[in-house]
């Protein structure tokens, strides 16, 4: 990737403050993610911002380091993961005798305690997708060549 003429490997403070910042950025995507059902946030929020992380380093370092971290199949596999997380948090609830997604029913003896985790594991369903299929966007368009 060039910046106004020059390789982003001989940037050396962007690559210096990205590799200091990527750390911080997945540590507030995890939070997002853990805290989302006691205040703002959840998975779509966390997964996005978890996935910015990745991105960051892709555009810093190359699409070729991001996806010796992150390979396709992992990517593919995470969209997969969290599809049936999801569903699976849905399927499971009719299975207990409760309405699609009736978090409540997940715990026979304490229903407050199956809501927290019906929300757990679907926030984490929804965040483990959106991460997913936000790397397969950028994959997409990062791996373009330019028109000539």
């Amino acid at each position: 990737m060039k910046i106004s003429g020059m390789r982003m490997r001989e940037k050396l403070i962007v690559r210096v403050i990205a590799r200091a910042l990527i750390p911080f950025i997945l540590l507030f995507g995890l939070y997002v993610q853990f805290h989302g059902d006691f205040g703002p946030g959840g998975g779509f929020q966390a997964g996005v911002i978890f996935a910015a992380g990745f991105v960051l380093y892709g555009l810093v370092f190359s699409l070729a380091d991001l996806q010796r971290v992150v390979p396709w199949p992992v990517v593919e596999l995470g969209v997969a993961l969290g599809l049936l997380l999801y569903g699976g948090v849905g399927v499971a609830s009719l299975l207990l005798g409760g309405n699609f997604l009736d978090y409540k029913v997940l715990d026979s003896n304490d229903a407050m305690q199956g809501l927290h985790l019906g929300i757990l594991l679907v926030e984490l369903g929804v965040g483990l997708a959106v991460s997913s299929s936000m790397l397969a966007i950028f994959y997409a368009f990062a791996g373009r060549r330019e028109a000539r």
